[in-house]
């Protein structure tokens, strides 16, 4: 796989002050703009390129606020954790990683304050967001003037309906980075207000196979709900991609792009698959490895560049965005480097 080029990407001071630039977990290409998110705040930002068609740089950094716009399920002040994105018509929908969390350790910490912190884990009801988000003007709006209006999942929530799933329910209170439930990807297919929804689970991975969630979110007012989709409310697939947990989804006509890395916090290997035909699913299914077509195999570093996002750009390209980007991407205050990777 080679690197064809890298891209530019500008942040504000604001989202700078955030570490938003150094966490990014969520990209999504709009026409000019591209969508971004951070996996330690509750908003969304835009960006905008220089040149449509092959930008060298996206900047004229906006941030909006979630809690502007949708009803979230903790504090406007605490972190969503937003690991993905995907436009549908006037509709920018985004989800949360709904998974629980285990406290991180540091180097001053004493042997019985770091196995003291590895024993606590919080349940982070704040990350358990799943929205469509109404666009007017290229911004996120309660409601536009032509009626379409922001929605969040409200109760019950998809963390209510797994509780007694046979396959996930034994996870939910595992931390995401332990093989927990962690989503981390996001794709819609269909027409506006008749989406399909997938979810990438990162975790848990199930004897070497990953899951995704098919929903069908209908909006109830300033709420969602979810349709049932063959009389159950989610469909569940299970996609042999190596071992490997799903880190990001990007529809590409009928098919879904499959950005796969390791569901534990290890580096690599990070690849890119195609599951074809995906958005027209309508029951669970089991993908078995030789249906799916292994794409692309991506860099990763050994404790930095941890691919995060996927995005497609015209010309057959993919725009890639790095969790704990390396030194070297970090070329000036506010700026990180993108890859961007040809499609076979």
């Amino acid at each position: 796989m080679t690197i064809n080029r890298q891209v530019r990407l500008r942040f504000e001071s604001g989202a700078v002050e955030s570490l938003t630039h150094v966490n990014l977990s969520a990209v999504r290409s709009d026409g000019r703009y591209l969508w971004i998110a951070g996996d330690e705040t509750a908003t969304i930002e835009r960006l905008t390129a220089d040149e449509i068609g092959r930008p060298a740089e996206y900047a004229e950094h906006v941030t909006f606020p979630l809690p502007d716009v949708i009803k979230l399920p903790g504090a406007a002040d605490e972190e969503v954790d937003v690991e993905g994105l995907t436009r549908v018509g006037p509709y920018l929908w985004a989800v949360g990683s709904h998974s629980s969390k285990r406290k991180k350790l540091k180097k001053e910490h004493s042997d019985a304050k770091a196995a003291k912190r590895l024993a606590s884990v919080s349940a982070e009801p704040s990350r358990r967001v799943l929205a469509r988000l109404a666009i007017e003007d290229d911004q996120p709006v309660a409601k536009t003037s032509d009626g379409y209006h922001s929605a969040a999942l409200g109760k019950p929530g998809l963390i209510d309906y797994l509780e007694d799933d046979d396959h996930l329910a034994p996870f939910l209170a595992i931390p995401g980075k332990d093989n927990g439930l962690d989503i981390e990807g996001i794709a819609a297919c269909g027409q506006p207000g008749e989406e399909s929804l997938f979810l990438g689970l990162r975790g848990p991975v199930l004897r070497g196979w990953a899951v995704v969630l098919q929903l069908a979110p209908r909006a109830d007012g300033d709420e969602l709900k979810l349709e049932r989709i063959n009389g159950e409310r989610y469909v569940k697939h299970f996609l042999d991609i190596d071992g490997l947990g799903i880190r990001d989804l990007c529809v590409d006509g009928d098919d879904l792009l499959i950005l796969a890395g390791p569901s534990m916090d290890l580096d690599g290997p990070v690849r890119v698959y195609r599951w074809r035909g995906a958005a027209d699913l309508q029951a669970a299914d089991v993908v078995h490895r030789d249906e799916l077509v292994r794409e692309i195999d991506l860099p990763f570093g050994e404790g930095d560049d941890h691919a995060e996002g996927i995005a497609l750009l015209p010309d057959n390209e993919l725009l890639v965005v790095y969790d704990s980007p390396a030194e070297a991407r970090l070329i000036e205050p506010g700026v990180v480097l993108a890859d961007v990777v040809s499609l076979p």
